[in-house]
């Protein structure tokens, strides 16, 4: 789908009757075509909405469009957004040593396959300077130095280079806990991976603890990075089925696998506006 004039809406509110009318209305009112439309009603009462608008003259209508979609926002008490998906969302990658999770989203992002701009690729160790360069990316290390105040310093000046200028910060095998602090200050939603044994491996060596306990399945987790650690709205999972005849090694690289296509489909979503946060939760559309 072409991206000139096309946005995205996403809305969010107590379900009720209605609401699709009243959108869909403000919409016909201004000749936006609608190109597509999901929607999805939870348990407790909740409505979400992602559609995908075809609007002449976004730039110019934009205005007055969001000003009759707050009208309607006020009515259901909604929370909504409208993206134009003309504006790719720039991306920080925050990366340590392990590099399959970060090589995949460069790939998929030169390819075209992510519509994303990756603006720097950050790490608290040199190792991957030269394989990020390859694909025309800013590399920029920083390192955690000795002392008390060495972690505070460090994200101190990822911070000044993050403020403003990305739109989501992905943590791709980054094997720093991040502080509340920075999770409070960095103006962006931040991505995590890992793998699935948590809580049960928590740790070094979760591989090798999991084929001492004869594990059957390994996978990954991609979530949204919050001040509860590894315990984030989740945005996509996935498993690959093991045996007993596998080394640790082996389950570590079967583990590899999973994990990055895990934080390759979940990027995608979150850059295609389709993940809206419901809760400890996220709704897919």
């Amino acid at each position: 789908m072409p991206h000139t004039d096309t946005a995205r809406l996403l809305i969010a509110c107590d379900d009720q009757p209605g609401i699709v009318a009243a959108v869909a209305g403000v919409l016909a009112a201004r000749g936006v075509n609608i190109v597509s439309l999901d929607q999805h009603s939870t348990e407790d009462g909740r409505f979400f909405q992602r559609t995908v608008l075809q609007v002449d003259g976004f730039a110019a209508q934009r205005p007055e469009l969001e000003a009759a979609l707050g009208d309607v926002a006020e009515r259901f008490s909604m929370e909504w957004s409208l993206h134009d998906v003309a504006r790719r969302k720039r991306v920080a990658i925050f990366v340590s040593k392990y590099d399959h999770c970060l090589m995949e989203l460069l790939w998929r992002t030169q390819r075209g396959e992510l519509d994303i701009d990756v603006t720097m690729v950050v790490s608290n160790h040199p190792d991957l300077a030269e394989s990020v360069r390859t694909f025309g990316v800013p590399f920029v290390h920083i390192p955690r130095g000795a002392g008390d105040d060495a972690k505070a310093e460090m994200e101190s000046r990822q911070l000044e280079m993050l403020q403003g200028n990305v739109d989501l910060v992905v943590l791709a095998r980054y094997m720093q806990i991040l502080t509340d602090d920075f999770i409070e200050q960095v103006g962006a939603p931040v991505i995590n991976i890992h793998h699935s044994f948590l809580p049960a491996f928590i740790g070094a060596n979760p591989y090798a603890r999991a084929k001492d306990r004869g594990v059957k399945l390994i996978g990954a987790t991609a979530h949204y990075a919050t001040a509860d650690l590894d315990e984030g709205p989740i945005i996509e999972q996935d498993v690959t089925r093991v045996t007993h005849a596998e080394s640790a090694a082996e389950l570590q690289r079967r583990g590899a696998d999973v994990e990055r296509f895990v934080l390759a489909r979940a990027v995608k979503w979150h850059a295609e506006d389709r993940v809206i946060v419901h809760g400890r939760s996220t709704v897919i559309l």
